[in-house]
């Protein structure tokens, strides 16, 4: 198993916390695990992305140019991005931000309204925890209950009374993609 992802959005978004829990998610579970972070200028507002492999055997390089996935937060991340995935890739789109279809016919996309449910949980914040919750469900390489137990070691100490709230907005992504007539 080698699962290259990059996961996009605007900077303040949270897409360097998805990534550093998915990767340290992965070393919990035994593998091996390589996380690279990309920003923009900009400090919040900005481009951020970072690329995300796991992997059953050693990482030869934490880059990739076509990743199998990619989670996008934002417009500008999804015309960026998702020209490089592989063909039969994944596509998880933030549909609350973005509304322009994608041409490719050779991918899975799963759109999730993830600002939408973080609302509902009351706080917006939690919308990229909803989007590695539908993540998790479809490419299933690494346990969800993983991953939540995770998030202390990943958020910072002044987060960890929101770690129940992430929880929730993990449950609701993934359910959203296991249980669709559920959410």
């Amino acid at each position: 198993m080698n699962e290259e992802v990059i996961m996009a959005g605007f900077g303040g978004q949270g897409v360097m916390s998805i990534g550093q829990l998915l990767a340290y998610s992965g070393m919990k579970a035994k593998l091996e695990v390589s996380w690279m972070p990309s920003y923009g200028p900009e400090m919040r507002g900005g481009t951020a992305n970072c690329t995300v492999i796991v992997a059953s055997e050693k990482i030869p390089s934490p880059l990739t140019t076509h990743p199998n996935s990619v989670i996008v937060m934002n417009l500008p991340s999804q015309t960026k991005f998702v020209p490089k995935v592989k063909e039969q890739g994944l596509v998880v789109k933030n549909s609350s931000l973005i509304d322009e279809k994608i041409e490719r016919d050779d991918l899975t996309i799963i759109e999730v309204p993830a600002n939408e449910i973080a609302e509902e949980l009351g706080n917006t914040r939690v919308a990229n925890m909803v989007m590695l919750g539908a993540y998790i469900a479809e490419k299933e390489i690494i346990d969800l209950d993983i991953v939540k137990n995770s998030l202390a070691n990943v958020l910072p100490e002044r987060h960890h009374g929101l770690i129940p709230l992430n929880e929730k907005a993990l449950d609701r992504g993934y359910n959203l993609v296991k249980e669709p007539a559920s959410v």
